[in-house]
């Protein structure tokens, strides 16, 4: 099975330099427009300012409030839908994942289940705003200048940088360089990245050329949880994207996630949430 079941908008497709930035005012996107797009994937980052008013969308069955002055983003990958904002006014600014610095792809990351909306203070709104008007001016200019290109990723860095610093600063955000941070975080990125073909602590261990029960220790230590949890986290967490967005049987998401054995699958998912995949996807589709 493809992962095209969920649909993943591509940056390229808008864009030749990596950076999209739109302004949206009240009643840009109506229900029903955003109705038509429904739930789907980017495999880039979504960064959200509210200037005015209240906003809202849907993440990974999170309903997310935005309200004035507030930041928030939306990871390469996240399901999405719904986003309602009727009575905002503010900018959304898409960015390819290559233009983000790792150090900041650690913070946006970080918490990657728990992201909240970042409230900004008076102060900051002003910045953000200007900074995010001097974006627009520069975006919008002759993209056959030399300069082009270098003076909007310019920018864009500039508001990567403010952004993380504001996330970062958020309960439980504070980066710490230390190996068991490094390690944590490297763990979680080859789980996100090899969950449906690697399922065993054991491996990710040899791939940090680790013991399992020092990996094991060590991301307990940084995330209060430990190596099993975060597995099983990313696969029950596809499991339930495909099993509410998708049209996939049981058969093909097990098969997508890389259970051979529909039985175990069902067993397992049921063992870890509580109710079967079938009475899931009925509960949630009502």
């Amino acid at each position: 099975m493809k992962m095209h079941d969920i649909p993943v908008h591509k940056l390229e497709l808008s864009t030749a330099i990596g950076v999209e930035l739109q302004y949206f005012d009240r009643d840009d996107f109506s229900d029903s427009k955003m109705e038509t797009m429904g739930a789907h994937r980017d495999d880039h980052y979504l960064f959200f300012f509210i200037e005015k008013g209240h906003a809202s969308m849907e993440v990974e069955f999170k309903e997310r409030q935005c309200k004035m002055g507030t930041l928030y983003y939306i990871l390469p990958s996240q399901v999405h839908r719904r986003i309602n904002n009727k009575d905002a006014t503010g900018w959304i600014l898409a960015v390819d994942p290559s233009l983000v610095p790792l150090n900041y792809v650690d913070i946006f990351d970080h918490l990657s289940y728990l992201q909240e909306p970042y409230l900004l203070n008076p102060v900051q709104v002003k910045q953000w705003s200007s900074v995010f008007k001097l974006l627009n001016a520069k975006y919008n200019e002759d993209q056959d200048d030399h300069f082009y290109i270098p003076v909007v990723h310019a920018i864009v860095q500039l508001f990567l940088t403010m952004t993380a610093k504001c996330f970062n600063a958020g309960p439980g955000m504070s980066l710490k360089l230390s190996r068991p941070v490094e390690m944590s975080k490297q763990f979680k990125r080859l789980v996100i990245e090899n969950f449906r073909t690697i399922k065993s602590p054991s491996a990710y261990a040899d791939k940090l050329n680790v013991s399992e029960s020092y990996l094991n220790e060590v991301v307990k230590k940084v995330t209060g949880f430990p190596v099993t949890f975060w597995i099983n986290q990313e696969i029950i967490l596809e499991a339930k994207r495909q099993l509410y967005y998708s049209q996939l049987d049981i058969k093909g998401i097990s098969t997508l996630l890389g259970y051979d054995d529909q039985s175990y699958f069902s067993r397992f998912f049921k063992k870890l949430t509580g109710m079967s995949a079938i009475a899931f996807r009925t509960k949630y589709r009502k």
